[in-house]
């Protein structure tokens, strides 16, 4: 793991080139200044596409072609091809609705992952493999019932973007991070989630008291804040926020996450993921977080959505009709 940091680390302050006078700013208490409104939106996918291969960075030239062919294929006001009628179809959110970025990381990595080297996330242990294929198999029988059955992300309980680990949405990818004396606090625009992180050692939290985000612990190592979360709460739709849903986790994760200001504009974020009952060995993230000057706005999802209710009662109409019931999206 140390070694994966030194790397990364070392790849954007080669791209930082030219900035050497900088000089990271310290709150009151001394520590380093993580404060301030980033985003980490980015065109860059959480796994390397197989059409790249062992392919782990991009030249300058091919990371210009990739981002213009990521937006290209992200805009879902275009109307040509299946996907186009589809979205007519359902009336679909516009692109405008919709804020992944337009750039791949600062580093050009090919993927988030950077460990696994192929960029892909671990395979599922067998028991994962057969809970997750149970799941499917039961929710293609039972997509609605409740709303029990939906996913924590369509209840608005749980989105990846609020970590751990801090994973890009389609939009709402912003974050205000403010430090006073002994903690470190992360609001999260995506579902307006915060959280709390002490600095003071303080031990975790008993099993018994498992929370969605687990619950986190900080403390600072040569500049760099590491944030160490278990004791997550777990059920069988929990799931790394709506772009990674079959990402699954269970109450055995744990995730290690690493801040660092490399310069004025710039956190290198990493986070790796361990779990031995889901997944056959960790794996980890990479994304550069940008800074902003736009304030973050409420964003108002509530679990008693308009959504929800016409999710069930959808369900309710194609039962009396016979038609069959497709799957959770």
């Amino acid at each position: 793991m140390i070694f994966r940091w030194i790397a990364g680390f070392g790849m954007l302050a080669g791209i930082a080139a030219g900035q050497t006078t900088w000089k990271a700013a310290r709150t009151p208490d001394g520590q380093p200044d993580l404060q301030g409104i980033w985003t980490n939106a980015t065109v860059t996918p959480l796994q390397r596409p197989a059409e790249l291969g062992n392919k782990q960075f991009f030249t300058e030239d091919e990371a210009t072609a990739f981002e213009k062919q990521r937006v290209e294929q992200n805009d879902v006001d275009r109307v040509e091809g299946a996907r186009g009628a589809a979205d007519l179809a359902r009336r679909a959110y516009n692109n405008v609705w919709f804020d992944r970025g337009t750039r791949v990381v600062k580093s050009r990595r090919t993927s988030l992952i950077i460990d696994p080297p192929d960029g892909r996330v671990p395979a599922f242990t067998p028991a994962a493999q057969k809970r997750a294929d149970d799941l499917r198999a039961h929710l293609a029988q039972h997509p609605a019932d409740g709303p029990e059955d939906r996913y924590l992300t369509e209840r608005c309980i749980l989105f990846g973007a609020t970590g751990p680990p801090m994973l890009p949405e389609p939009y709402n990818n912003n974050y205000e991070i403010v430090q006073g004396p002994g903690y470190v606090v992360i609001l999260s625009e995506m579902n307006h989630d915060v959280r709390l992180i002490p600095l003071d050692a303080r031990p975790h939290l008993p099993g018994t008291m498992a929370q969605w985000k687990g619950n986190s612990r900080g403390r600072w190592e040569d500049g760099t804040l590491v944030v160490d979360s278990t004791g997550f709460r777990f059920n069988e739709q929990s799931r790394f926020g709506v772009g990674y849903l079959n990402g699954l986790t269970d109450q055995n994760l744990h995730v290690t996450e690493r801040f660092k200001r490399v310069d004025a504009d710039t956190i290198l974020y990493q986070a790796t993921v361990d779990d031995p009952t889901v997944y056959t060995k960790p794996w980890t993230v990479e994304i550069s977080m940008s800074k902003r000057s736009d304030p973050i706005f409420e964003y108002a999802c509530h679990e008693g959505n308009y959504g929800m209710s016409g999710i069930l009662s959808g369900a309710r109409a194609e039962e009396k009709t016979g038609q069959a019931v497709g799957l959770p999206h």
